[in-house]
């Protein structure tokens, strides 16, 4: 609420009258507030407000102009109402009512005040109980607002439908259905009706307006009735389901268009849901939709009409599959006859429907296909045949994408078995000689539709696995099936990452040994030179590898696939083969996985339509994790073993594989494991210069806490107390819950190590102490002083980790003392013995904070204040008003310091104070503060000037432009105000003028969208990427709106022509002179999309060259220049390819760190003697080996060199050419040496 009641607030001076009153009515409020001594909360706003109405109307002040008391009232009511407690309104509802609802008729014609109006009862009726909602003033105000629903002013008309959805979707408790719903529900009903027989209001006007205004408010109905049709009764479903199917006969095809989409979304909902509330009438839908097909060529009502018999069909499946089935084939070809329309979305709609229409398809349909034969004519088999015929027609040329993707969901749904007793699916015995088409198109030249031929292969892939797949489709990959020209099929090998029902065993048998033969035949064309065919040989390998993991999805054959033989050669290929390590550790990480997820279900019956029939039984998978337990010893030392060769930045799958193994493995396998690595840990650390088996034996005791035991757990923390490079184990230990130690004990022992810390470690030691300070008594919190001066200079580690880390232990420290408590100050080193108690409060730390500001370096003191400015964001609301003005008034004094670092983390809290802290606490100080920004304001180092004009910025935002200026005090100071409201003023012209010019592009040209994109996405580059964490977003993001040169930028924009409308670039026949064209057979290879003159032809590049007249070959000149040598010539002038290397490497540029902030690079010798050398002139010729390193220091120009003429014919003159050329005598002074020349002249 405060934060609308500040944009309120400033519009006190507007020219607006509709904005003033509003403003001077708070400002009237609120300082009655302040001469009562009454807290501005939202109660005394409403209290406030409903006072203010009625002497309004008790004194007749009821004229509803702009700048009127009466609409501002209204206002400021609508905005405060939902803040109100819920008790306030019920209690005032007579007043309330008796105030507002006489108001209705005369708010009729004032659209403002109206929707005011309504805003204050929708928090009204949220606010009311049950028996408050039967009160007769309720009632008729519902009513009121129900036939606003219909009006023709849109934002009226929208206002009050969100209080219907929202009153409606909120219903008192303990009721579940609003008591309003079955009335909302009989009026919608009873418009309905007067829609459909042409009844409804119409407008005033005559003529042709008159029915036009009948079908928009029907259609205004319709989308009224889309949000609510889900809270109303179900029993009230059935009437207004009857009623919609009578609008579309009224022939407006928007109306028709929105009476389908409500039919779709209410099908929809019923099968999402799981509720009734339609199924009854879907036959008698059904037949009222098929009876009133669309034409063909209407493209406005076709694909809603389609949309909703795919809906209404999977909505009847799952209320009767029988019935359903019964009118599957009717409704399949009547959708399937709109396949052939040029449209775009109406064969969308048919795709959608068809794949809905797939998902009907039950276990008799399947059953009686089979049964038939392949020669039959069920259902079933007629809609396959229809569909491979398609493939080749062509009448569905254009309609390939959709036709793919039809059959991708009906070989996804014909995955269920025929037979429980045998694995063979559906999709394998009926529709393989349609994938197989699939896949012979999707070799073939011409075929342009490959993602959607992958998609339908993937689908098989993942249905009937790869063994049954493969044997179908080859992969024709080994030099054997080159030579019997079958085409290879590598496309085929991402897909089996997926998982499927093919067992391990197959991979074992059949891709193992394909594997070595192709790495034989990598290494012998290694051998013998050629490169490019060993590297095609290491992708195929690679990409076999890869589908290990599909393998590994709960396989039935575990047992007999995962021998020692195969064992063995998963933990060579782990050892040395680097590339193939990662698909080795998924498929040995979805072994455990995959097993323990099939475990833990309930042994449930499968649906028919389920994909995952294929999948092994919950008693298999336990039988099959009994079995890895037996492996996981062996494994543990092969993990160990890679965790230990690889590099630290490749540990994490290693350590994700050891970690889901160790929560299979027994107690003793774990124990033997932990006393290996425990013990090789002690010994590294025993070792000073062994800092690589430390850190690896660390993050391996790191992936084993979790599983040991207390016994383990107490040995493995003595072991790292002692030591500052086990405080990453403490820290995890403490997170886990694993230990219970003395937190006053470790803080002693921790304290002994401080000294000399390695930086390496500040970072996890600041994590242990967070984590440590949490189970300190709240008796015992002496502790945290001595903590504070660590944490605070933490805050200026060059390790952005530690410093966040560091931040965290300041916030932990505060929500600690926050929690309440004692400090014996008497136990605070350095503190009186006989010192009194203190209370633990967040006052009293930030009091123990800020005594670093006393600090005798500026590091310390700027450490403090940016602790501090952590402390304020944080506990801003915990904080009282005194302390923060006592922190306020005492960093306001460091803005004087001459010490940068001090000034730059002030300037940081300035920002944060008053983006944070509220306006009452900041104003008094303004007089104080906006001189002190001044005189940091032109100065350019540090980027200081920047930040003191960001910060003057949200201060005009917040206390207003009059306020600020008249705090600047000198002329030459307010100066920078005035600069800063011109340059406003100047951008949000700027902005005017670019909204309008967008609107003129976008009339001129209505189907080009790339304007408004491309300035979307360069306002998007403008702003700083937010970090995700919240202090640093408001301390170092949202920097100035304003540019800094004060001349407009202009955006240059790529022109674009005009398209033609209503010329559709379709599918088009490919040409081909060399073959003759066969349209009946093979028409998908033969179709392009692209327009015949863009095609790129085969042998085009040849006909630059001159052939010879007797052999035909192409002669290529030696002399003349070849387009490689002239682009190449070309790309060395060209210095724009090299901007992304210049930004990260020159003076100028910069890198962004993981969490977006931008760090500048250095300006160092070095770089700028780079730069300096990357400016010369390279040429790249022939005898550019011949420069030498002479002449580092660049040739100085001779004297009045920028006079000398190009073609060194002299200046020209009046009498002819001047051989000489002229120069200034400044430049002429400037000149140095011995032979240099005066300026009188002399030698």
């Amino acid at each position: 609420m405060e934060e609308a009641l500040a944009k309120i607030r400033p519009h006190t001076t507007s020219n607006l009258a509709h904005q003033k009153a509003p403003a001077n009515l708070l400002q009237a409020l609120e300082s009655t507030f302040q001469e009562k001594h009454t807290d501005r909360t939202p109660t005394a706003y409403f209290a406030a407000l409903i006072t203010t109405l009625d002497g309004s109307i008790q004194k007749k002040e009821t004229s509803l102009g702009d700048g009127d008391v009466l609409p501002a009232e209204l206002y400021l009511l609508a905005l405060v109402a939902p803040f109100v407690p819920p008790p306030v309104i019920q209690t005032n509802l007579n007043t309330l009512l008796s105030l507002t609802a006489p108001l209705f008729p005369a708010l009729m014609a004032h659209a403002p005040p109206l929707r005011s109006q309504l805003t204050l009862y929708n928090a009204v009726f949220r606010a009311l109980d049950k028996s408050q909602l039967d009160v007769s003033a309720v009632r008729q105000s519902f009513a009121s607002i129900l036939q606003l629903c219909l009006d023709p002013r849109p934002k009226v008309r929208k206002k009050a439908a969100d209080i219907v959805k929202d009153v409606l979707s909120f219903p008192p408790s303990p009721l579940i259905r609003h008591p309003y719903a079955q009335r909302v529900a009989e009026w919608a009903h009873i418009a309905l009706q007067q829609a459909s027989s042409g009844a409804l209001p119409k407008s005033k006007s005559s003529g042709k307006g008159s029915d036009t205004s009948a079908a928009e408010t029907a259609i205004h109905l319709l989308a009224f009735l889309r949000p609510v049709l889900p809270h109303l009764p179900l029993d009230a479903i059935p009437p207004i389901t009857t009623t919609l199917l009578t609008l579309p006969r009224l022939g407006n095809p928007y109306l028709s268009q929105a009476a389908y989409s409500i039919l779709s979304d209410l099908f929809t909902a019923s099968t999402t849901t799981g509720t009734a509330s339609a199924i009854e009438q879907i036959p008698a839908v059904l037949n009222a939709v098929l009876e009133s097909p669309p034409p063909k060529a209407d493209n406005s009502i076709s694909p809603s009409w389609i949309r909703v018999l795919g809906d209404a069909m999977f909505a009847y499946h799952v209320a009767d599959a029988s019935a359903c089935a019964a009118e599957f084939n009717k409704v399949w070809k009547t959708v399937w006859s709109y396949f052939e329309t040029k449209h775009p979305q109406t064969r969308k709609a048919v795709a959608e429907s068809l794949a809905s229409l797939t998902r009907c398809i039950t276990s008799s349909i399947v059953k009686d296909s089979i049964s038939d034969g392949e020669a039959g004519k069920s259902p079933l088999r007629s809609i396959i045949s229809q569909i491979t015929k398609a493939l080749d027609s062509l009448a569905f040329a254009s309609a390939m994408q959709e036709l793919l993707s039809v059959i991708s969901a009906l070989v996804s749904n014909l995955g269920v078995r025929v037979d429980p007793a045998k694995s063979t699916t559906a999709t394998e015995a009926l529709l393989m000689p349609l994938v197989s088409k699939i896949a012979d198109l999707r070799v073939q030249k011409g075929f342009e539709h490959k993602e959607a031929a992958d998609a339908v292969l993937s689908t098989a892939m993942r249905v009937v696995g790869p063994a049954v797949f493969l044997a179908a489709i080859p992969l024709n990959l080994e030099p054997s099936d080159r030579q019997a020209g079958k085409e290879p099929r590598a496309f085929l090998l991402p897909m089996l990452n997926q998982p499927h029902p093919s067992l391990l065993g197959h991979f074992v048998s059949y891709f193992v040994p394909m594997s070595e033969r192709m790495f034989n035949l990598q290494q012998k064309a290694d051998s013998e030179g050629r490169q490019s065919e060993a590297k095609v040989w290491s992708v195929l390998v690679a990409q076999i590898w890869t589908g290990f993991a599909g393998y590994c999805h709960a396989p039935s054959d575990i047992k007999t696939a995962l021998t020692p033989a195969f064992s063995q050669l998963l933990s060579q290929l782990l050892y040395g083969q680097p590339d193939l390590r990662p698909p080795v550790l998924r498929g040995l990480k979805a072994l455990i996985e995959s097993n323990k997820i099939i475990a833990s279900q309930v042994d449930t019956d499968m649906g028919e339509s389920s994909t995952t029939d294929n999948a092994i039984t919950p008693e298999q998978a336990s039988k099959n994790l009994v079995f890895l337990k037996t492996q996981v010893e062996s494994w543990f030392a092969v993990f160990f073993n890679v965790f230990g060769s690889v590099d630290r930045d490749n540990r994490g799958m290693v350590g994700d594989v050891i970690g889901v193994w160790a929560g299979l493995a027994e107690k003793q396998d774990i124990a033997k494991a932990y006393r290996k690595v425990a013990d090789l840990f002690r010994q590294s650390l025993q070792q000073s210069d062994n800092g690589n088996t430390t850190a690896m034996t660390q993050d391996l005791l790191i992936l084993l806490i979790p599983f040991l035991d207390a016994q383990d757990v107490a040995a493995l923390f003595s072991t790292c107390l002692a030591q500052e490079r086990g405080y990453k184990i403490l820290a995890k230990l403490l997170e886990k819950g694993k230990v219970e130690e003395d937190a006053l004990q470790t803080f002693q022992r921790l304290d002994e190590l401080s000294v000399g810390l390695a930086p390496a470690a500040k970072k996890d030691r600041f994590i242990l102490l967070s984590l440590l300070i949490l189970r300190v008594p709240s008796e015992s919190l002496h502790i945290i002083p001595s903590l504070i001066p660590e944490a605070v200079l933490g805050t200026k580690e060059p390790s952005e980790k530690a410093r966040s880390a560091a931040f965290e232990l300041i916030v932990a420290m505060g929500q600690k003392m926050s929690q309440g408590g004692v400090v014996k100050r008497s136990m605070v080193d350095g503190m009186d013995e006989d010192g009194a108690e203190a209370q633990a409060s967040i006052n009293e730390y930030m009091t123990m904070v800020a005594g670093g500001l006393a600090g005798a370096s500026p590091h310390m003191i700027s450490a403090t204040v940016t602790a501090v400015s952590r402390l304020v964001f944080e506990f801003r609301e915990s904080i009282d008003t005194q302390m923060q003005t006592e922190v306020f008034t005492t960093l306001l004094v460091f803005l004087s310091s001459a010490n940068r670092e001090i000034i730059k983390s002030t300037l940081g809290y300035i920002k944060l104070a008053i983006h944070t802290l509220p306006t009452e606490l900041l104003r008094p100080h303004l007089k104080e503060l906006v001189p002190a920004l001044l005189a940091w304001s032109h100065d350019h180092k540090n980027h200081f000037k920047a930040k003191v004009r960001h910060i003057f910025e949200r201060m005009i935002r917040r206390f207003g432009w009059n306020d600020v200026y008249q705090a600047a005090g000198e002329d030459q100071a307010a100066k920078v105000l005035v600069n800063i409201k011109k340059r406003k003023e100047r951008a949000k012209r700027k902005r005017a003028r670019e909204d309008e010019d967008e609107e003129d592009e976008e009339a001129g040209f209505p189907g080009c969208l790339s304007f408004t994109i491309a300035d979307d996405l360069i306002q998007a580059t403008k702003g700083k990427v937010p970090t995700g964490d919240a202090f640093e977003d408001v301390l170092y993001g949202s920097e100035s709106e304003l540019d800094d040169s004060d001349e407009d930028e202009q955006v240059s924009r790529p022109v674009a022509g005009p398209k033609r409308k209503g010329v559709e670039q379709g599918v088009r026949l490919r040409v081909d002179d060399d073959e003759p064209m066969d349209l009946l057979q093979g028409v998908a290879s033969r179709l392009t999309n692209a327009q015949a003159n863009r095609r790129r032809k085969p042998g085009q590049d040849a006909g630059h060259f001159k052939t010879d007249t007797d052999t035909g070959k192409i002669v290529i000149n030696e002399d003349e220049e070849s387009d490689i040598e002239v682009s190449s010539r070309k790309a060395a002038k060209d210095v724009a390819g090299s901007a992304y290397r210049e930004s990260m490497t020159s003076v100028d540029g910069f890198t962004r760190g993981p969490n977006g902030r931008i760090k500048f690079n250095k300006d160092t010798k070095k770089r700028r003697r780079e730069n300096e050398d990357e400016d010369g002139d390279v040429e790249m010729a022939d005898g550019a080996a011949t420069a030498t390193k002479k002449n580092k220091r660049p040739t100085e120009p001779k004297l009045g060199h920028e006079f000398k003429a190009k073609k060194a014919g002299g200046d020209v003159k009046k009498g002819g050419v001047d051989p000489y050329a002229y120069m200034s005598l400044s430049q002429a002074a400037k000149k140095k040496g011995r032979n240099r020349t005066g300026i009188a002249g002399k030698r």
